[in-house]
């Protein structure tokens, strides 16, 4: 079987880390996050939605280390529970990941060009997956570059709307609802997925014992941290309704807090924080592919790797000419619901697998606490997101559980 090459090591795992994560959640999720929860509620379900992400990530971490291949909860589920569950796991990874590709080279689309955003959209694609097919290494580098943009973007924003920021805004822990806050909390999911994107590039990880587990927590808290001051600043700048209806919220703070003359830079920044976030998920995504193509659970050809640049070739095209159809056919919102159901299941059977491993006297938190906590957590948020897409995540789950079911039936004819 071809391997591939370990070319990343502690800084360049969280670069990739930060550059899957940053720009989901601040320049997409916060509008409908606010709409579905109010103010103090978009607080609460962001400090939920980052607990339930810490939960996953130590449970990846602990996993990661002990299965330092490609493949992430795919491999994780197939080795600690059963095959089953490792394909489930791994469609839905897949499935809800492609999602989370066409909706943010939608994205992209919108804030550069509004009225050809999906032909934006099919450019931003061929362009990224371009970059990928060049190597891991090649992958690294952008994304550091294009975390630098962003963070310097995300922090005139801050400082620009800090000042401006009315406590009255913020509002109480009165007006908080329950459903609404879970609502919110699984489409804030979203925004703290990319994560995984460091356990599903274990193959190309140097020492993975030692780097996956520091990689990981370092980070999601450094996300946690930006979008938690970001959405204290949106929110107290604008306000609960005007941040809910709010097509691009951190432009719109700018401009509240009077430097309008700012706007094009944070749409810029948008624009280049998403690209970054594509970037690293169609790396994961291909690489997911591929792990299951070399089980036969999906066509063996997808398992190929170039014989130069190391990478998953054919599994990266594939899933860009997926992430194409769909652009052409779907919308953004819609995009971002599937694909957090189906990524919860995903990171349930995550947190499934990582209660089978023990305790672990080498470590000070609870871990086995925490993997229950976020098994429990993950499908309680997958249950209470929006009616269709908790409908969709699952029926296209059940879709991949029944070709599992007939596969071999297939072979055997």
């Amino acid at each position: 079987m071809e391997q591939l090459e370990r070319r990343l090591g502690v800084p360049d795992a969280v670069v990739i880390g930060l550059g899957s994560m940053l720009g989901a959640g601040v320049f997409v999720v916060f509008a409908p996050a606010a709409a579905a929860a109010g103010g103090a509620g978009l607080l609460a379900a962001l400090a939920l939605a980052g607990f339930i992400a810490f939960c996953n990530a130590t449970s990846s971490a602990r996993l990661a280390a002990r299965y330092p291949e490609s493949g992430g909860t795919y491999v994780y589920g197939r080795e600690r529970l059963h095959p089953f569950a490792g394909f489930v796991a791994g469609w839905g990874f897949v499935v809800g990941k492609t999602a989370s590709c066409a909706a943010m080279a939608l994205t992209i689309g919108a804030y550069l060009w509004p009225g050809r955003a999906r032909l934006v959209a099919v450019l931003a694609v061929l362009a990224v997956t371009a970059v990928n097919l060049r190597g891991v290494g090649k992958t690294a580098t952008a994304t550091r570059v294009l975390v630098g943009v962003v963070l310097t973007v995300l922090a005139v924003v801050a400082v620009s709307g800090a000042p401006h920021v009315g406590l009255d805004r913020l509002g109480g822990v009165a007006g908080i609802d329950a459903r609404g806050v879970l609502t919110a909390a699984g489409l804030l999911f979203f925004a703290f997925a990319g994560y995984a994107r460091i356990a599903t590039l274990g193959e190309e990880v140097r020492d993975p014992e030692r780097t996956i587990p520091r990689a990981v927590p370092v980070a999601l808290g450094i996300v946690l941290a930006i979008y938690l001051v970001l959405a204290v600043v949106a929110l107290g700048v604008l306000g609960e309704g005007r941040l809910a209806d709010a097509a691009a919220p951190l432009a719109e703070v700018v401009g509240a807090a009077g430097l309008p003359g700012l706007a094009w830079l944070v749409r810029a920044g948008a624009t280049v924080a998403v690209t970054g976030v594509l970037l690293s998920l169609l790396a994961g995504v291909g690489r997911t592919t591929l792990a299951m193509a070399r089980r036969r659970d999906l066509p063996a050809g997808l398992a190929a790797v170039h014989p130069r640049t190391r990478v998953p070739h054919r599994a990266e095209l594939a899933v860009a000419a997926v992430v194409i159809v769909v652009v052409a056919l779907g919308g953004v919102r819609g995009a971002i619901g599937f694909s957090s159901c189906t990524v919860l299941v995903y990171y349930a059977i995550a947190n499934a697998s990582a209660l089978t491993l023990g305790r672990d006297p080498a470590r000070k938190l609870p871990v086995q606490l925490l993997a229950a906590l976020g098994l429990v957590g993950c499908l309680l948020l997958a249950v209470n997101l929006p009616v269709a897409s908790t409908l969709a995540g699952f029926g296209v789950l059940a879709l991949g559980a029944l070709w599992y079911a007939v596969r071999p039936a297939r072979r055997a004819g």
